[in-house]
C-alpha cells in the first residue's frame, strides 16, 4: 500500500479489510491557516479510495477529528456522503449534528443522503429546519427537496420549495425546472408543470420527457403527442425514455395504427436495439390487443432480461392466452434459471382467470419453497386466486397468515366473500379492516356496494355510498354502476334514478344498461323501454346485454309485442346476434303471458342446441299455468341434459303437485333422494338496525319468536276479516286443509314481515328480501297487510320486486 506524507509525517496503510488504527497516525499540530487546505484535500482523497469499506471510513473520520479538521464544511460535507452512500445514516447525522451552524453545501449532502436511503420524511423535515435557520438555498436543495416531496406526495411542502426556487431566482435553472415538472405533474398538476416549463430558458431532454410522461399520467394523450411533436420542431432528438413515454400512451388510448407509427419511428430512428424501448413496445401491444405483434416483437429481441420476460407473460394472460404464459414460464426457467416475484404474480392473474385452482396450488407451493410468503403483492395474488376459484377456505388461511396486508389485500379478499355470495361476512371484514386503519379505496367500496346489493341492506350501502362520495369517487362510472344496482336491488329505484342521473353525461353502455335491469326488476318495463330509446338518441350502440336486460324487462312487465319487437330489431337494426340466453329471455317473456305453444315453436326453430335455461322457462310457464302434458316433455329434455339438478325435480314435482298426482309427486321425490339431491330451503333477509336478520319457513330459532307468533296470529285473524281465504294450493304436499293453513302461515317471509312491524317505527317500509320466488298466498297476505298497517313493504323474490301499497301490488298480480 502506498505511503503518504504531511509534511514529514508518515501514514502507512495495513493490509486491506484491516482497521486503519488510530495509533498508526502521527497527530499534526500546529499547522498553519494557508496549510490546511492540502491536508483537506488529502483527507478527501483518502474517503474518495476507501469509500466502499466503512471500517477505513471510521478510522479516516477518527484521524479527521484528531487532527481538528472536522470543522470544515465541505470535508464533513464529503464525510457525510461517504456514510450516507454506505447506508450508515446515523453517522453521517452525527457528523452533520457536530457542526454548530452548518451551511448550505453540508446541508445538502444531507438531503442527498436521506434520498440515497429513501428517507424522504427525514428530507423534508431538513428542508424546515434550514427554513427556520434562515439557510440559503441553491439548485441543488430545491432539487433534492422536491424528489423527497414527489416521493410523498406532499403537495404543500413542494409548493414552498417552488416559492423559494422562484423568491431566490432560480427556477429557470434546466435541473430545478426539470425537478418542478415532475414534482407537479406526479401530483396531477399539469397545467402547473407547462407553466413551469414555459418560463424556462433552457429545455433539455429530459424537461420534454417529464412534460410528455405529465400528460401521460393524466390521461391527456392528445396533448402529450402535441408536445412531442412541439419536441421534434424545436430540434431536440427523442431519446429512449421519450418513446416509452409514448408507447404508454398509445396503449392507455389503444390505437393500434398510432402504435404501429411509433414502432415504426423506433426502427427509423436506431433504436430497434433498445431492450427497454422493446419492451415498452411488447407491453404497448399487449394492452391495445394486438397479441401477435407483441410476441413478433418479443421474438425478436437480440436481448432479453427478465422485465422484458415478464411483459411478455403478462400480455399471454391480458390476451387470455393463459396457457402460453406458462409455456414462456417453462422456456425462462429452462433458459435463463431464474424468475422474479413479477412473474408469478402474473401467473397466478391467469389461473384466476381461467379457475385453474390446480396450477395455482403449484405456484402458491413454489412461493412457500422459497420463503416469499411475507411479500405482500404475491400473498394478495394468491388470496386474489383462491377467492376467484371459490376456495375461500384456503383464501382466509392464507389472508389471516398474511404479517403485512394493504387496502389490495383486504379488497382482494372483500371481493372474494362478496363474489362468492358471502355478503355479510364481506361487511363484517370491511369492520375489521376500519379498526385496523387501512382506508379503503373505491375499489374495496364498489366491493362492498355488491356485497349490500345481494343482501339488501339499503342502510349499509348508503353508508358505504356516503364514503363514495368522501372519497371522491362517487361519479366514476364503474361505482355509479354499482350504486344503481345497489339501490335497485335494495327496491330504492328512485334513488337508482338519481345516481344515474346525477353525474355528467356518460356513453358508457354499461351504465345505461344497469339502470334498464333495475327498471326491469321493478316491473317498470315501459320505463325501462323510456331509457332504451334515449340510449338510442344519444347515439349509444346496444350491445348482448342491453337486450338481454330489455328482454327480461318485458317479460316481468307483459309487454309481449313490445319484447317481440325489440327481439327481431337485434340483429337488423343492431347487428347484434341473439344468443342462447336471448332466446331464454323470449321464450320466458312468451311462456309467462300463457302462449305456451309459440314458446315450444320457438325453440324448435332456434339456429342451435337449446340450453338448459330456454327449457326452464317454459317449464316454469308450464308451472304457472299447469300445462301438465307440456311439463312433463319438458322435463324430460331438461333432465336429458343436466340430470344433477334438482329445480327440474322441484318443479316437476309442484306441476304434479297441483293436478293433485300425489303418486307422481312422491316418485319424483324418490329420485331426488336416491340421487342425493336436496332442495335448496327458501329464507328471507331483513335487515333492521346495523343487523340482517334471516328466517327459515317454520323458524322457531329467533329470540323474539313468542311476540313474532302474537303478531301473526293477530295479522291472520285480521286479513280474515277482510276476506282472505287461504289459497292451500301453494302447499305442495298431501296434508290435511288445517295443517296446510299452518305451513302457509310459518313462510319464512311472513315471519321476517311481522319482525319488521315489530322492530321499525309505526309508518316506516319494511323491506325484506326472499332468495326464491314469492307464493301466490303470501303474494295476496302481503297486500292485506300493507293495508292493515298502512305501511309500504317491499319484497325482493328471486324473480323480481313487488312494492305493497294500501292493499295493490306494483306487479299487477303479474309475475
Amino acid at each position: 500500500m502506498p505511503s503518504l506524507h504531511f509534511h514529514g509525517h508518515s501514514f502507512i496503510h495495513k493490509l486491506p479489510f484491516k482497521l486503519l488504527s488510530v495509533s498508526s497516525f502521527t497527530k499534526i499540530s500546529n499547522v498553519q491557516t494557508h496549510q490546511t487546505l492540502p491536508i483537506i484535500d488529502k483527507f478527501i482523497s483518502f474517503l474518495e479510495e476507501f469509500s466502499e469499506n466503512v471500517s477505513w471510513v471510521r478510522s479516516i473520520h477518527a484521524q479527521i477529528v484528531v487532527n481538528s479538521q472536522s470543522k470544515y464544511q465541505f470535508l464533513a460535507a464529503k464525510l457525510v456522503k461517504v456514510y450516507s452512500d454506505l447506508g450508515c445514516l446515523d453517522s453521517a447525522r452525527d457528523v452533520f449534528d457536530q457542526i454548530p451552524q452548518p451551511k448550505t453545501i453540508l446541508c445538502n449532502a444531507l438531503l442527498n443522503g436521506y434520498l440515497h436511503n429513501e428517507c424522504y420524511e427525514e428530507a423534508v423535515q431538513l428542508f424546515k429546519l434550514m427554513s427556520f435557520s434562515d439557510l440559503r438555498f441553491d439548485s441543488h436543495t430545491c432539487t433534492f427537496v422536491l424528489k423527497a416531496c414527489t416521493r410523498l406526495g406532499d403537495y404543500d411542502t413542494g409548493m414552498e420549495v417552488i416559492r423559494r426556487a422562484l423568491y431566490g431566482g432560480i427556477e429557470k435553472d434546466r435541473f430545478v425546472g426539470t425537478s418542478m415538472i415532475k414534482f407537479l405533474t406526479n401530483l396531477g398538476d399539469v397545467e402547473g408543470a407547462r407553466q413551469v416549463f414555459s418560463g424556462m430558458t433552457e429545455r433539455d431532454v429530459v424537461c420534454w420527457n417529464s412534460m410528455i410522461g405529465g400528460y401521460v399520467k393524466v390521461c391527456q394523450y392528445d396533448e402529450a403527442f402535441n408536445f412531442f411533436l412541439d419536441m421534434l420542431g424545436c430540434g431536440i432528438r427523442p431519446s429512449p425514455v421519450t418513446v416509452v413515454i409514448l408507447t404508454q400512451a398509445c396503449g392507455g388510448i389503444r390505437d393500434l395504427d398510432l402504435g404501429r407509427c411509433i414502432h415504426g419511428y423506433v426502427l427509423g430512428s436506431g433504436m430497434g436495439g433498445d431492450i427497454s424501448v422493446l419492451t415498452s413496445l411488447v407491453d404497448m401491444y399487449s394492452k391495445i390487443g394486438d397479441y401477435k405483434s407483441a410476441c413478433l416483437v418479443f421474438g425478436s429481441m437480440p436481448m432479453k432480461n427478465i422485465i422484458s420476460w415478464n411483459a411478455m407473460i403478462s400480455c399471454c394472460v391480458q390476451n387470455g392466452y393463459v396457457h402460453e404464459a406458462f409455456n414462456l414460464f417453462h422456456e425462462l426457467v429452462t433458459n435463463v434459471g431464474s424468475f422474479d416475484s413479477m412473474t408469478v404474480v402474473s401467473l397466478l392473474h391467469g389461473c384466476a382467470q381461467i379457475a385453474d385452482l390446480e396450477s395455482g396450488k403449484i405456484l402458491h407451493g413454489c412461493i412457500l419453497r422459497r420463503g416469499l410468503e411475507g411479500n405482500v403483492i404475491l400473498s394478495t395474488a394468491v388470496v386474489d386466486l383462491y377467492s376467484k376459484c371459490g376456495a375461500l377456505k384456503e383464501a382466509t388461511f392464507v389472508f389471516d397468515r398474511m404479517k403485512d396486508r394493504n387496502v389490495i389485500t383486504w379488497t382482494a379478499m372483500l371481493g372474494g366473500l362478496a363474489q362468492n355470495g358471502h355478503a355479510e361476512e364481506a361487511l363484517k371484514l370491511f369492520s375489521q379492516m376500519r379498526s385496523e386503519g387501512i382506508a379503503a379505496n373505491s375499489v374495496t367500496l364498489v366491493s362492498l356496494v355488491h356485497s349490500c346489493a345481494h343482501l339488501g341492506s339499503l342502510k349499509k350501502g348508503r353508508s358505504v355510498h356516503a364514503q363514495l362520495f368522501l372519497h371522491g369517487s362517487t361519479f366514476e362510472v364503474v361505482n355509479r354502476t354499482a350504486l344503481i344496482d345497489m339501490y335497485a336491488k335494495c327496491g330504492k329505484i328512485n334513488h337508482a334514478e338519481r345516481v344515474f342521473s346525477g353525474g355528467t353525461f356518460s356513453k358508457d353502455v354499461i351504465l345505461w344498461n344497469s339502470m334498464i335491469t333495475g327498471y326491469g326488476m321493478h316491473g317498470q318495463g315501459h320505463q325501462a323501454l323510456v331509457v332504451y330509446s334515449r340510449m338510442i338518441k344519444e347515439g349509444l350502440k346496444p350491445n348482448q346485454t342491453t337486450f338481454i336486460s330489455l328482454l327480461s324487462a318485458c317479460s316481468h312487465s307483459g309487454l309481449v309485442e313490445e319484447g317481440r319487437r325489440l327481439f327481431h330489431s337485434m340483429e337488423s337494426d343492431h347487428k347484434v346476434r341473439p344468443t342462447e340466453k336471448h332466446y331464454a329471455c323470449y321464450v320466458d317473456l312468451l311462456s309467462r303471458a300463457g302462449l305456451l305453444e309459440e314458446a315450444e315453436a320457438l325453440i324448435k326453430q332456434m339456429p342451435f342446441e337449446p340450453s338448459t335455461a330456454v327449457f326452464e322457462a317454459l317449464l316454469s310457464g308450464c308451472r304457472t299455468h299447469k300445462n301438465i302434458d307440456m311439463g312433463i316433455r319438458t322435463a324430460d329434455r331438461l333432465l336429458r341434459l343436466d340430470a344433477m339438478n334438482p329445480g327440474i325435480y322441484i318443479m316437476l314435482s309442484n306441476i304434479y303437485a297441483q293436478a293433485r298426482r300425489w303418486d307422481a309427486v312422491d316418485y319424483i321425490r324418490g329420485l331426488m333422494r336416491k340421487q342425493g339431491l336436496r332442495k335448496i330451503p327458501g329464507y328471507t333477509l331483513i335487515e333492521v338496525g346495523n343487523q340482517v336478520h334471516t328466517f327459515f319457513a317454520g323458524d322457531d330459532s329467533h329470540p323474539n319468536r313468542a311476540e313474532i307468533n302474537k303478531v301473526l296470529e293477530n295479522l291472520r285473524l285480521e286479513v280474515e276479516a277482510l276476506g282472505y281465504v287461504a289459497d292451500t294450493s301453494c302447499i305442495l304436499r298431501d296434508a290435511d286443509e288445517p295443517v296446510k293453513m299452518k305451513l302457509l302461515w310459518r313462510h319464512s317471509e311472513r315471519l321476517a314481515i311481522a319482525f319488521g312491524l315489530l322492530s321499525t317505527p309505526s309508518g316506516s317500509p319494511i323491506r325484506i328480501t326472499k332468495n326464491l320466488r314469492v307464493c301466490l298466498d303470501c303474494h295476496a297476505v302481503t297486500k292485506y297487510i300493507s293495508k292493515i298497517v298502512r305501511r309500504e313493504i317491499v319484497v325482493r323474490d328471486a324473480n323480481r320486486f313487488h312494492h305493497f301499497i294500501n292493499g295493490t301490488c306494483s306487479c299487477n298480480d303479474y309475475w
